[in-house]
């Protein structure tokens, strides 16, 4: 599969008041950071961290951009910091099918190819699949037609009755992890679309894993991190996510990409994946 625009951008969700200094309090307190620690952070005082977030104060383009690093703040949410004090956006937001992001396509490419047999993807803010492996191709057996057109978002493969779910051994595991790590991302980005597809997500009847034919029985196992015990032509396979994002992106849409593998988690799926190579 190869790497497609969804050209979707990520609107975000905050306080009524959209002036700069009740914003950046939010975060702060989000972050569970005293005015006091903030301000060592930042090399200022905290009395005027309080005149920032009181609007005693208005803070220099420069201010702005070191609190929200040392608050940990997303890039996209950055821009909207400085929109607020009245500056003009800091970072890019490039499509991603644009010249400018060739290498980084082509990179992402080689890597998650590079891991084939093994799947490996990558998704952007709201886990729509931007690119995929050949390994990737064994979850789509049996997966309903709508839930494969594009944009394929992998929540909505992983979770939805009709998608992988069925064949999920640890279903009730698997999915608290995933809505867990959806919670903790709507914390962090306040993204309303991603808060959507959480409880459209969360929604979804959990379905009975099917029967139809058993499994072949395997070893006891000692894990080493949660699995995702999946059904495959009569064998249960075992696979551990890891996921990368970019360090110190300086692009909106870089820093919402994350390229995630799934890694064997037993002998076994190593053993049958291995088999598949040519």
């Amino acid at each position: 599969m190869t790497i497609v625009a969804t050209g979707t951008a990520t609107p975000t969700t905050g306080p009524s008041d959209k002036s700069v200094g009740p914003l950046l309090r939010a975060w702060r307190e989000r972050r569970r950071v005293s005015q006091l620690e903030l301000a060592l952070r930042a090399d200022s005082s905290a009395r005027h961290i309080s005149f920032i977030e009181t609007g005693r104060s208005r803070p220099s383009e420069e201010m702005v951009l070191r609190l929200a690093e040392h608050l940990d703040v997303p890039v996209r949410e950055r821009n909207s910091l400085l929109l607020a004090a009245g500056y003009a956006p800091h970072y890019p937001e490039t499509p991603l099918d644009s010249p400018e992001l060739d290498a980084l396509r082509q990179g992402m490419e080689r890597l998650i190819q590079c891991y084939e047999p093994y799947p490996a993807f990558v998704v952007d803010s709201v886990y729509d699949v931007v690119a995929a492996n050949r390994g990737m191709t064994m979850f789509l057996e049996g997966v309903a037609h709508e839930l494969l057109e594009p944009p394929l978002n992998a929540m909505r493969l992983t979770l939805h009755p009709e998608g992988l779910a069925p064949r999920i051994r640890n279903l009730p595991e698997w999915r608290g992890h995933l809505l867990a790590q959806m919670e903790r991302e709507i914390a962090l980005h306040r993204s309303a679309p991603l808060r959507a597809l959480y409880e459209e997500v969360a929604a979804y009847p959990v379905p009975q894993p099917e029967h139809g034919h058993a499994p072949e029985p395997a070893e006891p196992v000692p894990y080493f991190a949660l699995p995702m015990q999946i059904e495959h032509e009569g064998r249960t396979l075992s696979f551990v996510s890891s996921i990368s994002t970019f360090n110190t992106p300086m692009d909106v849409t870089v820093a919402e990409l994350a390229i995630e593998t799934l890694l064997p988690a037993d002998p076994a799926t190593v053993k049958y994946l291995q088999s598949l190579m040519p």
